[in-house]
């Protein structure tokens, strides 16, 4: 008896393999290398930021990343916990977890798991337009405070201060009721060589490795692993100096096998999930426009295609698989998934191969890692967040909108003294006033005809055509609730300087939308200019927009005509002088 013929779906498989061997392999594995060498002490780092274990970084960085790799639509996105994130995590967390009464990383488990349950839910709702609430002023001001402050709390790691605090406000506090000031001398020594080094090697890296003889992009990748050495070399220090590195903070036990070692998050009180529930939902929506973020940015280098409720459903199952593998809240990092994308990585594969060079790595060096002194870290914190730390947008705000530059300064004030979530409540709701204050007094202008032509423009900025007799007036905006009384109160304005009008032709090529206040006041606009012997007009209506006023019986209550285009009512309407 012959063997049975492979399944076509396994002749698929095999070719499709085959298919990437040739062409994807070489660059994914090459990609992951690279990442897992940052990926290491990055791990490490952002877990003692959040006021967790080390290794819980570790298992963050390890499953999450294959549970993206399977539901996400980037490439190139290294998923895992980073900067922000983490400095959230931990203000998050630390009050909850003492008032319940509970270790801090299974509040950090419970958090990551409704994360995951409200991304989901984003997801399966396709509101990933809420991303929208985090416009670029809030974003960026957010950002930049989240980094500075970062910065500033790491200081007293770096230098062997007895200081703490999540915000500067109450590092402030804990300066000020310290005893003692003083720094550990090996401490500081240590922390400042490792930050001038780590500084060095980010900005002359490069330019260095290059006059060595490096081509252009393997010298960049080389300075970016290059860290590494400086972790190396301190684990060397704290290891073969007892004596000399006594009174230096180390990181302590990475190994795996205490990472399997971890709660269940059901195990935490329902009244912890309940107090976590607000956290969750703020750092969620970071989460996900920082990750999107990130990957369109990369994916606009490529022409990639980011799908953003395929991120939503990534993120979704990172978080719920951090959460149920010891782990801690995670994203899309900025640093890594550069990386990644400048090492060449082709598929989401290269994320799998990172995960096992990480496990690999911490199989093999977990005991070694347990040396590395947290000055070194805290030193390689800073320099991570403050290349986030960038002026360019609050120059360009201040030149664009004032309003908006001060909304930014705003949030990134509050981020930095008060706190996260009172920054981005206050980000957000000025946001939205934002937009109530656009769209309550819209851009509208009288228009006339370009002379020559059926193009019409604004009359205060061009030399056009008017007839004295027609009023045509152009509005920039939806009709809606916040604006449709101030747009009929502002045309009366200009009727009352314009006694000759007998025509009103509203030119409706910039409205998108009318709702039903819109309506309503359409119909009374109508209805006054009536009383007064005038005709409402409307031009260039939107096909959707003219479905729906139709339905209200549209040609029955408007007085005057409906035209195709603004060039058809100035034509007709000048036969009616």
């Amino acid at each position: 008896m012959s063997a049975p013929a492979p399944s076509l779906s396994s002749a698929s498989l095999a070719l499709r393999w085959q298919q990437y061997r040739q062409h994807a392999l070489g660059e994914d594995v090459l990609a992951a290398l690279i990442v897992t060498i940052l990926l290491v002490p990055q791990s490490l780092a952002y877990a003692l930021l959040a006021g967790l274990p080390p290794v819980v970084g570790v298992m963050a960085s390890l499953l999450p990343i294959l549970a993206y790799a399977a539901l996400g639509s980037s490439t190139t996105l290294a998923i895992g916990p980073v900067a922000v994130i983490s400095m959230m995590t931990a203000q998050a967390i630390a009050g909850v977890a003492s008032s319940h009464g509970i270790a801090p990383h299974l509040a950090a488990l419970v958090l990551a798991l409704e994360m995951a349950a409200l991304l989901l839910l984003a997801a399966l709702l396709r509101l990933e337009t809420l991303a929208a609430l985090l416009g670029a002023p809030v974003l960026h001001g957010f950002v930049t405070g989240a980094s500075l402050m970062i910065a500033l709390g790491q200081l007293p790691t770096l230098l062997g201060l007895p200081l703490g605090g999540g915000t500067a406000l109450e590092l402030w506090q804990s300066w000020q009721a310290a005893s003692s000031l003083a720094a550990h001398s090996s401490t500081a020594v240590l922390g400042l060589l490792a930050l001038l080094a780590l500084w060095l090697l980010r900005r002359y890296g490069s330019w260095l490795f290059q006059t060595l003889g490096l081509a252009a992009r393997p010298a960049q990748l080389l300075a970016r692993a290059a860290p590494i050495v400086v972790v190396a070399a301190g684990i060397v220090w704290a290891a073969s100096s007892p004596q000399a590195s006594q009174g230096v903070a180390l990181t302590g036990s990475v190994s795996l096998g205490d990472g399997l070692q971890f709660p269940w998050p059901w195990q935490a009180p329902l009244a912890v999930w309940e107090a976590l529930l607000s956290p969750a939902l703020l750092l969620a929506l970071v989460a996900y426009v920082e990750s999107l973020a990130v990957a369109e940015a990369l994916g606009a280098k490529r022409g990639e295609r980011i799908s953003a409720r395929r991120e939503l459903f990534g993120l979704a199952g990172a978080n719920a698989v951090a959460s149920l593998t010891g782990g801690m809240p995670v994203t899309g990092g900025f640093s890594r998934s550069i990386v990644n994308f400048d090492a060449g990585a082709r598929t989401r594969l290269a994320g799998v191969w990172t995960a096992a060079f990480l496990a690999i790595a911490m199989l093999l060096l977990g005991d070694v890692l347990q040396y590395l002194p947290r000055t070194i870290l805290a030193a390689t914190i800073i320099i991570a967040v403050l290349s986030l730390v960038d002026s360019t947008p609050y120059r360009q705000a201040w030149k664009h909108s004032r309003t908006e530059f001060l909304l930014m300064l705003l949030v990134t004030s509050l981020t930095f003294f008060v706190g996260v979530q009172t920054a981005l409540l206050v980000g957000v709701i000025g946001a939205i006033g934002l937009l109530l204050q656009r769209t309550a007094r819209p851009h509208w202008t009288e228009v006339g005809r370009l002379a020559g032509s059926d193009v019409f423009r604004n009359v205060k900025r061009f030399n056009v055509q008017v007839q004295p007799h027609v009023l045509s007036v152009r509005v920039d905006e939806s009709l809606v609730f916040t604006n449709s009384r101030w747009v009929s109160d502002a045309l009366f304005g200009l009727l009352a300087q314009r006694p000759a009008v007998r025509h009103v032709v509203l030119m409706m090529s910039g409205v998108n939308g009318i709702d039903f206040t819109g309506l309503e006041v359409l119909q009374q606009l109508n209805r006054d200019l009536a009383g007064r012997g005038l005709q409402l007009h409307l031009s260039e209506i939107k096909g959707p927009v003219r479905d729906r006023l139709e339905r209200t019986g549209l040609q029955d209550w408007l007085s005057g005509c409906i035209f195709m285009t603004q060039a058809e009512a100035f034509h007709a309407l000048k036969a009616s002088e």
